[in-house]
């Protein structure tokens, strides 16, 4: 039993040293790709050099959470590969280890990455992120507007630099453009306090809310005003209310489940959000599909060479499988198919294939 522990020991070690390698080198060129964008995407804002390097070095955690698949993918096969090269394997095999002993160290340490990745890791780069979606929507969209969800109900700030107001709702409909409830305080240059708009329901109309039965306070100390209808200006446009929504990508693994529930509270939908929490799920699963996988293409190929083949057919593989995760993304946000199945069914197929392909070559 000894011998078996060092030599499942021994494949862990090796398999995560070659994950970590091709993740480094993907790290590497993703943030070299995202400097040279960012430099030109804020070509003309006068934007200094080491806003945009922080900006690069803040969204590079969800760049490499996104990465993490092709690197156990591209890992895996380098891994295998060279342990056939080097005979290890012909060794390994001839010792009486079969191809599912010989895989398990490195599905374990897939797996155990899948569940770090997920409970740890996106934590730290939804908080990044969420400072990077700040900044560049201050920097590069030139977004004044923020919106923030809340189980209370929904906060919205709008306006520019002389003129800011901050609208407030416990019920929203369409999406947005349709608010019950609301309080709007209203605010000047330097964040001065200029009055308190309080009003039964407000409709985004093009460029200002209508807000109907309206009790309009200054700061003076005066009575209330009672407006039947009052007019308060807006840049906002319906597509704009939905881009400012925080991406899925900014809430923590921990935080997503309040947020989905504060959206749905509010009245937004929260698919998207949903998807993204279900694909989380489902993470440890496709990392140990793409284990599958690189096991699959590279033990036979390696022994018999052509490593060209087997990097082509891994890369191909992994991004069949980006493309297969963006269609059911896709529909599964338009309500084709059950959010659930849509998130996971790409590491559900993954898997099974992966696991098809080594048992061809296994029990051929």
């Amino acid at each position: 039993m000894s011998w078996s522990w060092t030599l499942y020991r021994y494949l862990a070690v090796q398999f995560l040293t070659g994950v970590v390698i091709v993740y480094a080198a993907f790290l590497v060129l993703a943030f070299s790709v995202d400097i040279a964008s960012l430099f030109e995407r804020t070509a003309g804002h006068n934007v200094d050099s080491s806003v945009i390097i922080g900006m690069a070095v803040l969204q590079l955690p969800d760049l490499g959470q996104k990465m993490l698949p092709f690197a156990i993918l591209l890992g895996g096969v380098f891994t295998f590969v060279r342990l056939a090269r080097s005979r290890e394997l012909v060794a390994t095999r001839a010792a009486g280890v079969s191809a599912w002993d010989f895989l398990m160290p490195p599905l374990t340490v897939a797996i155990l990455i899948g569940i770090f990745a997920v409970t740890v890791f996106t934590p730290i780069s939804a908080r990044m992120f969420a400072e990077f979606a700040r900044l560049e929507a201050r920097y590069v969209k030139g977004q004044e507007s923020q919106i923030s969800v809340q189980i209370n109900g929904l906060w919205l700030r709008q306006g520019n630099a002389s003129r800011q107001s901050v609208i407030h709702a416990l019920r929203v409909a369409q999406q947005g453009e349709k608010l019950a409830d609301v309080m709007v305080l209203l605010y000047g240059a330097n964040d001065k306090f200029l009055g308190r708009v309080d009003a039964r329901a407000a409709t985004l109309q093009d460029h200002y809310w209508e807000l109907t039965d309206a009790w309009v306070s200054g700061t003076k100390g005066d009575a209330p005003e009672h407006r039947n209808s009052y007019r308060l200006p807006t840049t906002l446009t319906p597509q704009q209310i939905q881009e400012s929504f925080a991406a899925p990508d900014t809430q923590s693994f921990w935080d997503l489940p309040g947020y989905i529930r504060a959206a749905q509270a509010a009245g937004f939908s929260a698919t998207r959000y949903q998807l993204y929490l279900y694909s989380l799920y489902a993470l440890p699963a496709l990392f140990a599909a793409m284990v599958f996988m690189a096991a699959s293409f590279s033990l036979r190929l390696g022994r018999e060479g052509g490593m060209a083949r087997v990097i082509l057919f891994s890369a191909a593989c992994g991004f069949a499988v980006f493309f297969f995760q963006d269609l059911t993304t896709v529909l599964g946000r338009s309500g084709a198919v059950p959010t659930l199945l849509a998130a996971t069914a790409p590491a559900l197929a993954s898997i099974l294939i992966g696991m098809t392909l080594v048992f061809s070559q296994e029990d051929g």
